[in-house]
């Protein structure tokens, strides 16, 4: 056989799981459109019930926030029903808490205006409850799916998809906005999640390598021995852990995970960065909001590219790559005067948050061990909602101390320690990141 033809069979054998992988992808990316169109209604629908400017900022923090606790829960229901079983109960929950936030805007609750405030907030954590579910199966799912060698594609992708949804999101509801008002927006949210939800049945079942299942009769064909449930004497012992996984992989866990909490925060500040740079320079609404989605779409157009280059070079090049093009454009910003330098910058910014589209969950799927796999991407997830969270915090923290320029020039710091993590610790070349420590529970 020749080395083409060769190429050619190993291709059409990674066909079928490739094929399941992508019916991940369109319920991802409807998924995020409803993402998408609620976001920008939430701190507007708060204040709607005369919450103040403080307290409806801080109800977009809820869905950070409902993410970050039930990561455990999430990991717990992966490993026991499986990716599928976890991606519909998520899609559907995070339906109910959509469908929560609309009942309480649109007034469908009979209710005094501080109960439909709590009503709304409760809703917007379960929203963030059930994405912590959906995108932990949807990895989890990937990482077992798809071969090593093309992994980094399959998870930038995923991360594309979910970045177009998040693009497209807003318009969608602010369509339906001007039709309805601000429950608009709401509606826009429940229809897409429902939709999500009910494409997710299309998903098929994959046997995760590691799954633990009751012994077999030696008649029956067995799984390759690395996936085999773990025995003692004959019995198979309990299932890892987070706990266990914790104290198993805590070199990773603290020094890559710490590159991934750095990178999180740079990403999370980012959003906020550069609409208020926007108002620190007097411009317009329109104009702030022009520049922010030219820095939405080149990072947008950077997810293939991301994962090409990840399966071809390395995982190492990518991360530093991705996280000081973050570092070099943040720290640029306090420095524009004018529209036009500020466009350019918001576009490097949003290049270098691009070029690292799925790293994060690539670097997961890498680390992650068969045996126990949603358990240590529950712990990767919980290091990245930490970034999440404590980026926008450093960056009030410092804002309020010594200005808005000295906080954000502390982004820049985060993403270029984050860089110096990452080029300290991943490893050089192609291919997923090995780590010894990374190996089925014995």
């Amino acid at each position: 056989m020749s080395e083409a033809e060769g190429r050619r069979r190993r291709f059409h054998l990674r066909g079928g799981p490739l094929e399941q992988a992508f019916q991940i992808y369109a319920p991802s990316a409807v998924y995020s459109v409803g993402l998408g169109a609620l976001t920008p209604a939430m701190a507007p629908a708060a204040t709607a019930f005369g919450a103040s400017v403080a307290l409806a900022a801080a109800s977009v923090v809820l869905v950070g926030l409902g993410s970050l606790v039930a990561n455990a829960p999430a990991a717990w229901l992966a490993s026991r029903a499986g990716e599928r079983a976890t991606i519909i109960v998520s899609a559907w929950t995070g339906t109910l808490g959509a469908l929560l936030t609309l009942a309480a805007v649109a007034g469908w609750l009979p209710v005094p205006d501080q109960t439909g405030l709590g009503i709304l907030m409760a809703g917007f954590v379960v929203v963030g409850m059930a994405g912590a579910g959906f995108n932990l199966a949807r990895q989890s799912y990937l990482a077992v799916a798809i071969p090593g060698s093309h992994r980094a594609r399959a998870m930038s992708t995923l991360g594309g998809t979910i970045r177009m949804g998040l693009f497209a999101g807003p318009f969608l509801g602010a369509g339906l906005q001007t039709m309805l008002g601000l429950q608009g927006a709401f509606v826009a949210a429940v229809v897409a999640m429902a939709l999500a939800a009910g494409l997710s049945f299309t998903i098929r079942n994959l046997e995760a390598p590691g799954r633990h299942q009751s012994p077999t009769t030696s008649g029956t064909p067995q799984p390759p021995l690395a996936a085999q449930p773990p025995v003692t004497g004959g019995v198979p012992t309990p299932r890892p852990t987070m706990r266990w996984l914790a104290r198993e992989h805590r070199r990773v866990l603290f020094t890559s995970g710490i590159g991934v909490v750095c990178l999180s925060a740079a990403r999370a500040s980012r959003s906020a960065v550069i609409p208020l740079w926007a108002t620190e320079l007097g411009l317009s609404p329109a104009a702030a909001s022009a520049i922010y989605g030219l820095s939405g779409l080149a990072d947008l157009l950077m997810f293939y590219p991301s994962g090409l280059m990840m399966d071809r070079r390395g995982r190492r090049v990518v991360a530093v790559c991705c996280l000081g093009g973050l570092a070099l454009g943040t720290a640029l910003v306090p420095l524009t005067g004018s529209p036009w330098w500020f466009a350019a910058v918001a576009l490097v910014v949003g290049l270098g948050n691009g070029f690292g589209s799925g790293i994060v969950m690539t670097l997961g799927a890498d680390y992650s061990p068969p045996d126990g796999r949603p358990q240590f991407l529950a712990l990767w997830r919980l290091q990245s909602d930490a970034g999440m969270l404590a980026g926008p915090a450093a960056l009030s923290a410092v804002t309020g101390l010594a200005g808005l320029a000295s906080g954000i020039w502390a982004v820049a710091a985060i993403a270029a320690v984050g860089a110096l993590i990452f080029a300290r610790v991943l490893p050089r070349g192609p291919g997923p990141v090995a780590e010894p420590s990374a190996e089925p529970v014995r």
